[in-house]
């Protein structure tokens, strides 16, 4: 084994669950693609993907 080798990480694109090696090139990393990217903010951004807790926007309205 040379100096050279590297080790690359294979991961999987957390939308479609295809194989992405880990590296600099990996434009979309974790993703495959611009489209499984799109695909995953599309879900943060109509709330189908949340962070479980509580809401900060609750406990300020019930402040007032």
């Amino acid at each position: 084994m040379s100096g050279t080798e590297e080790t690359v990480i294979i991961m999987a694109c957390p939308t479609c669950r295809r194989s992405v090696p880990w590296r600099e090139e990996s434009r979309y990393r974790p993703f495959c693609s611009e489209r499984c990217k799109l695909i995953d903010l599309g879900a943060w951004a109509d709330e189908s993907h949340r962070i479980a807790g509580d809401s900060a926007y609750d406990d300020l309205s019930s402040e007032g």
